[in-house]
């Protein structure tokens, strides 16, 4: 069956086609298919670095991780890192190219990418049974549609059936399963093979007249209903929406895996105490699933703030990533984080910094790259200064700390020159390889070292150590082993509550013959 397709779209966006795509990927490869995912154009400050050195998103690493393949450039072609509400770095093949605005990009720069997006997809198509498309927002973006990339474009071209996914927890999802398809061109509704309904409650014997007279409407099937199932966003997109009741100016970031884990592990505490972790919702926070893994702990409690005294009972605050090391500084003095951090410092208790986080620690930064704010003062808990490289840092390094062996990936425009402290990560051998340390301070460029279970572990025992704790880190878990548990839920899923058989003639055979049109389709 080699060349097979198929193209996840959404009724709206974080619908979720993320996990359903990764669902089909690990419920494929489970029967012997090979299998690859991708995603033409991705918007996310979550990524990733395959092992040749290119950015790619988070949530295609993770599809990966489902096939049981190596991500690489080919799934993901184009990467935007949001920078502001109206621009963002483009990442072309893992590297970046530059900043634009989204008027610039859509009036121009994304007509000029449909080739390479599609020379990727048909390479990918030449190497596996079967590719697992994931689209973007929701296919029926009519102002956008004649320079699509990601949704019905790719689909045209390639010629791949879609099935559009929709959030029926979200309400109305038979009038966005319909308006979707009534919103497309005659070209685009004849690759709409059907839906799939996520996030259902309750029982389906009271939603299945309702699918029966959607079909009627529409002359499309249902091709399954997925049940509401708690902890699935394994490495999404960004979720940077805001509390019930939280002014609209503080960002805030909805976690993935973090939530997952604490809903699954009913493990209580090891030792005496937990540990509370407080993480900075700082603004374009990027790559937050770094604390998913401290959320695998039992006994550790894992969450985010942006005030000041929401930091007084916690054990370890962290500062993560972001796309933006300057904002985030000026949005930390602003709410009076910045004050509080530092006295949690003098009073040596523990503070981590990851990457732009780890910059804020420092002394100074010479940002003309970032925010092109020039010399800007840090927060000073650490000797580092920072400045901002045009090229950027992407790396898959390997080292040792607190005895253990840590691995993790690097993807930063900022250069540390470190000047005092002990190195946070060395070679084994006495040599600094990154990071920084002055008493229980803390600081890194490597995203995804905590994922590592020993280093994990030692690390814990530090911070307990340091706040006073009787936290005894659990000795059996394995944070790969939970995440593979994840991908499995989600190959259940699909396997058991959708229609597998049509599905797969669906991957195989291509688009059904005969799908009548909507009216009144596109403007």
């Amino acid at each position: 069956m080699r060349g097979g397709g198929l193209l996840v779209a959404g009724t709206t966006s974080d619908a979720g086609k993320s996990v359903v795509t990764a669902g089909i990927c690990r419920w494929l490869v489970r029967r012997g298919v090979s299998v690859a995912p991708f995603k033409g154009q991705n918007m996310s400050l979550n990524s990733f670095v395959t092992r040749e050195g290119a950015e790619i998103g988070r949530a295609q690493a993770m599809q990966a991780q489902a096939a049981r393949v190596e991500p690489t450039a080919l799934m993901n072609p184009v990467l935007l890192k949001p920078g502001s509400d109206r621009s963002s770095q483009v990442v072309l093949m893992g590297k970046p190219v530059g900043e634009m605005s989204a008027r610039g990009y859509h009036g121009g720069r994304q007509a000029s990418l449909f080739e390479p997006v599609m020379a990727c997809l048909e390479e990918l198509r030449a190497t596996y049974d079967a590719v697992i498309c994931e689209g973007a927002g929701s296919p029926a973006e009519i102002n956008l549609r004649r320079t699509d990339i990601v949704n019905m474009g790719i689909a045209r071209a390639a010629r791949l059936p879609v099935v559009v996914v929709g959030d029926i927890d979200r309400g109305g999802v038979f009038a966005q399963f319909f308006g979707t398809t009534a919103l497309l061109a005659p070209e685009d509704q004849e690759l709409v093979a059907g839906y799939l309904v996520n996030k259902f409650r309750g029982d389906v014997t009271l939603l299945e007249p309702g699918l029966d007279m959607l079909r009627g409407l529409t002359g499309r099937r249902t091709f399954g209903v997925l049940p509401y199932a708690h902890g699935l966003g394994i490495d999404e997109e960004d979720g940077m929406g805001v509390p019930p009741g939280r002014a609209k100016s503080r960002p805030w970031g909805r976690v993935s895996l973090r939530g997952a884990v604490r809903e699954s592990v009913v493990a209580p505490p090891v030792g005496a105490d937990v540990l509370r972790v407080a993480v900075c919702a700082v603004p374009l926070m990027s790559n937050f699933t770094d604390v998913d893994a401290l959320a695998a702990e039992p006994g550790v409690i894992v969450r985010f703030v942006d005030r000041p005294e929401e930091l007084a009972d916690a054990d370890l605050v962290v500062l993560p990533g972001t796309r933006g090391t300057v904002k985030a500084l000026a949005w930390l003095r602003e709410r009076g984080l910045a004050d509080a951090i530092a006295r949690r410092a003098a009073e040596g208790r523990p503070v981590l910094g990851i990457c732009g986080g780890y910059q804020a620690l420092g002394e100074r930064i010479e940002d003309e790259v970032e925010s092109r704010a020039g010399a800007v003062d840090g927060l000073g808990l650490l000797p580092v200064r920072v400045r901002f490289a045009r090229e950027k840092t992407l790396a898959r390094p390997v080292g040792e700390a607190l005895g253990e062996r840590v691995e993790g990936y690097e993807i930063h425009h900022g250069v540390a020159d470190v000047r005092g402290g002990e190195a946070f990560v060395s070679d084994g051998e006495g040599r600094g390889l990154d990071g920084c340390r002055v008493g229980a301070v803390w600081g890194t460029h490597w995203h995804g070292s905590l994922e590592g279970d020993g280093f994990r572990r030692a690390f814990l025992r530090e911070v307990a150590a340091a706040a006073g704790r009787a936290f005894v880190p659990a000795p059996d878990t394995s944070f790969g082993t939970l995440r593979e548990e994840q991908l499995d839920r989600l190959g259940d899923l699909i396997e058991e509550h959708a229609d597998t058989d049509a599905l797969l003639r669906l991957v195989e055979e291509g688009p059904p013959k005969g799908l009548p049109f909507v009216p009144p389709g596109a403007p």
